[in-house]
């Protein structure tokens, strides 16, 4: 298999969110919590230029158990 940067990319994505689905999965159980409890980071540029207005939103939401998945992403795409 060829590697190149949208494989990269793909790995991360898909071991962000097995990270983050096996963290709301172990949501209800207490003595994970410092796995499970995420911490946002916000971005809201905007700007009004009279002719065109716009105003995104960007929150990306990381726990420990999703940065593990990038992790494991990572070792997987260098193993292939």
């Amino acid at each position: 298999m060829k590697k190149n940067k949208g494989m990269l990319i793909l790995f991360l994505l898909l071991g962000w969110l097995t990270g983050t689905w096996l963290a709301k999965a172990l949501e209800p159980v207490k003595a994970l919590s410092f796995l499970t409890s995420s911490t946002p980071i916000k971005w809201s540029p905007q700007a009004d230029f009279d002719i065109i207005r716009y105003d995104i939103n960007l929150e990306l939401n990381f726990c420990l158990l999703s940065l593990i998945g990038i992790i494991a992403a990572i070792w997987l795409y260098r193993r292939l």
